[in-house]
């Protein structure tokens, strides 16, 4: 039996086999139960990431900044031109 067919049976074991549809109160004790199981962050670890997030959007704001300011003025200065007649 090869791993695609053995995942492949693995999820229809896992599925109703009445075809019948869950309950919304299934459901919702499901995901309750599927959220028990994640590993939350600390706040420790909250606040670095948040902070490796806001320093890496903030250093891509000044790079793309930069860059339209220097296209801006490379555009400008091309087309522009003095025409002194």
């Amino acid at each position: 039996m090869s791993d695609s067919s053995a995942v492949h049976e693995s999820r229809e074991d896992s599925r109703p086999h009445d075809g019948k549809r869950t309950s919304p109160a299934t459901f919702y004790r499901q995901v309750v139960a599927e959220l028990r199981k994640v590993v939350w962050p600390t706040q420790e670890q909250l606040v670095t990431y948040f902070l490796v997030v806001m320093v890496f959007v903030l250093f891509m704001m000044a790079l793309v900044s930069v860059l339209d300011l220097a296209f801006g003025k490379l555009v400008f200065a091309l087309f522009a031109g003095n025409s002194a007649q």
